[in-house]
């Protein structure tokens, strides 16, 4: 038990925010199990008669029209006391309970108050009126005060790293909660949701600040947090309390400036490429404080990523044969495809015709071909279109004659350029040259 100076005292020691109408200006605080009473919350509590019959008191800045919500553990010393619970203007205060409790539980009471207009300060009082004994120094122990607005939770969501990203790509989600409102939030559960065209990084659901914070929450023996792998619903029970049933309790921002904060990442999937990822966390927890509880939802601000484009293309080449005698034309056919997710822009085809060929004719069904370089300046082709390319060329010389052909555009992943090629086998038009002779060999290319 501890005898301390109230706030107006202004003293190291003094009780924060509160003061009595004793006139030695004394709070009496009982620490927990003193004389075999136990505290009903925290670890402490008060006696409302210190030396003196007295009332305990706060005045709070207040705005006009807000409900204002209350509640409190009364218990009797000797046996049955009876303390009032008085709310208004500080001049003024109205009567608002009147609770009498004997000394062997705890009593609870709640309720609610509207503040009146005009009234910027108001009282937050507890007044004893009787106590068994009649001695001025015993009575009314006090705990568990809770007076303030509903718990209002306000998440903030973040996605790591910002900017542009590519397929394979991984974002971090970060979402904090803090209750700016004037009394706890109860049953704080925060869902979110792994967005469509991404995949869920197995391990990566944290709770990085706040109540319980540290390690893995989705392994064995530690499952404050889960991802639903048919929805894809990630789900974290915060607060103090928390399990893995049900959320915990999370304190204003008095106490707890900093909230909770939470975290898990995706992978950037092919689906993905070229869309905006969105998506926004949603919060659901209880204003217990009334006669029954409030259920409230607070949703994030929406996150948007937005993903590259990615285009992947299938190239084929063939000839119209495999086998021709130096003179001959033969032609060759190319057909780039995009296969997608995305739109290609910029598609270019580089097919320079080999030794052994000369070009005669290109006839291609989009854009134009250079034949000093051999590149098909394709253009944009849609998902699913294709574009072809016919080449007509003569035979110069003897041998293998292989023909590649390589397509690329802008919306192509580095390394993944397609590639196709034919390989024709000239042969003399004439007899073959002697031993020793000139020119390619005959018999097999």
């Amino acid at each position: 038990m501890a005898f301390l100076p109230d706030a107006a005292q202004n003293q190291p020691n003094s009780v924060p925010g509160w003061r009595t109408t004793a006139t030695d200006h004394v709070i009496e605080v009982w620490r927990d199990g003193f004389n075999g009473v136990p505290a009903d919350d925290g670890k402490q509590f008060a006696e409302l008669n210190a030396h003196q019959v007295s009332t305990l008191y706060q005045d709070l800045p207040t705005t006009p029209g807000t409900t204002l919500y209350w509640r409190l553990s009364h218990r009797g010393r000797l046996g049955p006391d009876t303390m009032a619970l008085d709310i208004g203007n500080p001049e003024d205060p109205v009567e608002q309970a009147r609770m009498t409790d004997g000394n062997d539980a705890w009593g609870h009471y709640s309720g609610k108050y509207t503040v009146p207009p005009g009234q910027t300060t108001t009282r937050f009082a507890f007044r004893s009126v009787s106590a068994t004994g009649g001695n001025n120094s015993v009575g009314n122990f006090l705990d568990g005060i809770v007076f303030g607005t509903a718990p209002c939770v306000v998440l903030t969501k973040t996605a790591v790293p910002g900017g542009e990203l590519e397929v394979g790509d991984t974002i971090t989600y970060r979402v904090t909660a803090r209750n700016e409102g004037g009394s706890p939030a109860a049953g704080l559960v925060l869902t979110d949701t792994v967005p469509e065209g991404t995949s869920y990084v197995p391990g990566s659901l944290r709770i990085i600040d706040g109540p319980n914070a540290g390690g893995k929450t989705d392994q064995p023996g530690d499952d404050q947090a889960q991802v639903d792998a048919a929805t894809g619903r990630v789900t974290f029970n915060l607060g103090a309390g928390a399990t893995g049933s049900a959320g915990g309790t999370l304190a204003s921002t008095l106490e707890a400036p900093e909230g909770t904060t939470v975290e898990f990442r995706v992978r950037i999937e092919r689906a993905a490429a070229g869309r905006t990822v969105e998506n926004q966390a949603i919060a659901t927890y209880d204003n217990a404080l009334g006669d029954e509880a409030e259920h409230l939802t607070s949703t994030s601000n929406p996150t948007a990523t937005q993903i590259a484009p990615l285009a992947e293309l299938k190239l084929v080449k063939a000839a119209d044969r495999v086998k021709a005698t130096v003179g001959e034309a033969v032609t060759f056919h190319v057909a780039v495809t995009n296969t997608g997710p995305s739109d290609a822009t910029g598609v270019t085809v580089t097919d320079p015709l080999p030794a052994g060929l000369v070009l005669i004719s290109a006839t291609p069904s989009a854009g134009g071909y250079d034949a000093a370089d051999g590149t098909w300046n394709v253009g944009a082709l849609g998902v699913g279109q294709t574009a072809t390319l016919a080449l007509l060329a003569k035979v110069t010389e003897p041998g293998s004659i292989r023909n590649t052909a390589t397509a690329t555009a802008n919306e192509v992943a580095p390394g993944g350029e397609a590639t196709d090629e034919v390989t024709i086998c000239a042969v003399p038009a004439g007899p073959c040259p002697p031993p020793g002779g000139h020119g390619r060999p005959c018999g097999p290319c």
